[in-house]
């Protein structure tokens, strides 16, 4: 099983005719997600490079194809009404890859979704969110896959579905990192371990699902059986999740925080990436989850054998 998305999943691209849009449509496309069309505002009635329907609305769009899901590639300073018409159009996952949407016009969105209990956002600034698919044929990433969903921009091929892991065992994995996100997918798979799903929540200071929802999802998917966390300094989410995780979640919890040398005061690439006190720091937070009982990686390195040790499963074993 998965949360949020799954083979079955209708996607649409808010700026599918940009550059960004059609490329990672594609990539969507290729990877075997059900892409069924997409949003620029005067373009509606043509047909993108990828030969799907453009719309100039979101609700057109959901009226014509039925996408419950969407990637947003719109520019920065309209973003944040892009995410408000989505919700306003029904859709139930909105996922904002989108990088440098002014933190004003995060928090008139955030409060604005709560007027909408039926759509949940990713993001902004994210990677995206997958639900691996089967593998058909190939390797690498000329693979091909099939059952899965891929929203944005990860590469898929690294991804390994529960029924093709060695282990018959699936990690769910949240990350504030993109990047680490993926050496978390990549060390997992070659450990003999699947993912359920993997969401990159993103690294700014207001954002949509974050440490509690997700793990709270996880906790529920029958089929996923640990979950791996990344973090980074500055806010508080990660200690507040660690105290929820100790008193909600049955299954291990794997957790990295980076930003261990980053010094006070000053942002370390993601907005949200800046210490402002002490609470803030690497450290301190690898204390607290420490405190409530997560496994803590000292090393990005060690994500994937310490979820294998957490699980029961023969680091060496599964290498081979």
């Amino acid at each position: 099983m998965s949360i949020l998305i799954d083979g079955t999943t209708k996607v649409i691209c808010q700026g599918i005719t940009g550059a960004s849009g059609s490329f990672h449509t594609k990539g969507c496309l290729d990877y075997g997600t059900q892409m069924v069309g997409g949003v620029t505002p005067g373009k509606g009635g043509q047909r993108d490079v990828n030969d799907l329907p453009i719309f100039d609305t979101v609700s057109e769009a959901v009226r014509a194809t039925d996408a419950t899901a969407t990637m947003i590639f719109v520019p920065p300073p309209f973003a944040g009404d892009s995410i408000l018409e989505a919700a306003d159009a029904g859709i139930a996952v909105i996922c904002c890859i989108t990088e440098g949407i002014p933190v004003q016009d995060m928090v008139r969105v955030r409060k604005r979704l709560e007027e909408y209990p039926g759509s949940v956002l990713i993001g902004p600034n994210c990677p995206g969110i997958i639900t691996p698919g089967k593998r058909v044929s190939g390797e690498g990433p000329s693979a091909k896959f099939e059952g899965g969903c891929k929203i944005g921009i990860m590469p898929g091929y690294i991804n390994t579905a529960r029924e093709d892991a060695p282990s018959g065992k699936a990690v769910g994995v949240i990350s504030r990192s993109g990047t680490l996100t993926y050496e978390a997918v990549w060390q997992t798979s070659v450990l003999g371990m699947g993912q359920s799903t993997c969401v990159g929540i993103g690294g700014d200071p207001i954002r949509g699902l974050g440490f509690i929802e997700l793990p709270e999802m996880f906790n529920a998917d029958p089929e996923t059986d640990g979950i791996v966390m990344i973090g980074e300094i500055g806010g508080s989410d990660e200690a507040d999740a660690g105290r929820w995780i100790q008193a909600n979640v049955t299954k291990p919890v794997t957790a990295f925080i980076a930003g261990r040398t980053a010094p006070p005061g000053k942002r370390m690439g993601h907005a949200g990436a800046i210490i402002g006190g002490a609470d803030d720091t690497a450290q301190a937070k690898m204390d607290a989850l420490r405190e409530f009982g997560v496994h803590v990686c000292e090393s990005p390195a060690n994500l994937g054998s310490s979820m294998a040790t957490a699980l029961g499963i023969e680091v060496a074993s599964a290498v081979s």
